[in-house]
């Protein structure tokens, strides 16, 4: 007759599903119950890794027919309770009172206009009727000022509960915060990434943006210091990447897409925006000139399993009101205005979708020179 203590002793050498402790120790065997030549068992399994599960169930076979009886038939009940990983003991940055949503405007290749992207983008929700604020986090090369006609505006000065802080430039309803209101326009920003890091927290903590539904953050290109310390500052929305269509601009696109992916990192993509998508000459209003490949981004998009927000059209006109500081989404009518409000209408649904089918976003803090590490945000 097989006893109770027998099936423990044969199993006193199994180790947990983990590999790490042994089965025994961990007062992983629940329950024994022995009915003539079958014991059936109630085992922990400390992993909820299919392979390790099953590694376990053999093992507890293979060490009862070797010590007990070979003929013996064994039945096993598998109970997971893997443990929870230990929350980290980090700080967070601190969600800014009154803004509803951070969006991270960013591109992975200098040069494929995605500060016009973002102004345009920053008009065009306003004119849907949202309160918007930028933030102009290009900090070696920052445009805003220009590209929103703000160049020889500074921002004020107000007290809220005893605090000094900054007042951002309003432009086309919309507010501005740049370095570039702090520097001549000759004068180049030669800042290592620390005292880069530190101008940029201050404009984005020490300014009172109000109530505001969207602050577009207008990053550098590439993945590097600005990007992380923003994610570090703030718990950001999502992230709209903006590309051009050529090869060239799709590889670093993707990079971007996979820097906010990073299991470290988890900002939701709201989707890509293709920029320079096509060129139509105003006498040939019907025809489509792919200069730099047709739909690239768009197909990335679908690659990377993420929202497609529309493509942009290569067209003299938004050069040009870039260049005098009136985007050109802000013209009264045609395909320039209504490309820029659908990929505006496009982000708003891809957030919508966000904020009600993916939980809060979690805050990062870099925390040594490995990497970064994440805390869930609290309500």
């Amino acid at each position: 007759m097989v006893t109770r203590k027998q099936v423990e002793e044969s199993l006193s050498a199994v180790a947990n599903a983990s590999g790490k402790g042994l089965l025994m120790a961990s007062e992983g065997l629940r329950n024994v119950q022995i009915m003539g030549s079958e014991v059936i068992l109630d085992v922990v399994s400390d992993s909820p890794v299919l392979h390790q599960k099953k590694k376990l169930e053999v093992e507890v076979l293979k060490a009862i027919h070797a010590r007990i009886d070979p003929k013996l038939k064994v039945t096993i009940h598998l109970i997971v309770e893997a443990p929870e990983a230990p929350e980290a003991n980090l700080l967070r940055g601190k969600a800014i009172p009154g803004i509803a949503h951070v969006v991270a405007i960013a591109s992975g290749k200098g040069g494929v206009g995605k500060s016009t992207v973002t102004a345009n983008l920053a008009v065009s929700l306003a004119a849907m009727g949202f309160r918007v604020g930028i933030l102009d986090a290009d900090i070696y090369g920052p445009s805003m000022p220009l590209m929103m006609d703000v160049v020889s505006d500074r921002p004020g000065a107000i007290e809220i509960d005893g605090v000094r802080k900054m007042e951002p430039v309003e432009s086309y309803g919309v507010k501005v915060m740049s370095i570039g209101f702090f520097a001549n326009m000759d004068q180049a920003v030669v800042w290592r990434g620390p005292m880069a890091t530190k101008a940029l927290n201050q404009m984005l903590q020490e300014t009172h943006w109000g109530e505001l539904d969207f602050l577009l953050l207008d990053l550098p290109p590439g993945t590097g210091d600005i990007h992380l310390s923003m994610v570090q500052a703030l718990p950001i929305t999502g992230a709209v990447v903006v590309s051009t269509p050529q090869k060239v601009a799709l590889a670093d696109a993707r990079k971007g897409v996979g820097m906010f992916q990073m299991e470290a990192i988890q900002v939701p993509v709201l989707g890509i925006v293709e920029n320079m998508a096509y060129f139509t000459p105003d006498e040939l209003p019907a025809m489509k000139y792919y200069l730099f490949g047709k739909e690239g981004a768009q197909q990335l998009a679908y690659q990377l399993e993420v929202p497609f927000l529309g493509e942009i059209p290569l067209v003299q006109s938004i050069r040009e009101a870039g260049d005098v500081g009136h985007p050109a989404a802000l013209q009264p009518q045609g395909p320039v205005p209504a490309a820029f409000t659908l990929v505006a209408q496009n982000m708003v649904q891809s957030l919508t979708d966000r904020v009600a089918n993916f939980p809060p976003t979690e805050a990062v803090r870099i925390t040594t020179m490995a990497g970064c590490k994440t805390t869930p945000r609290k309500a």
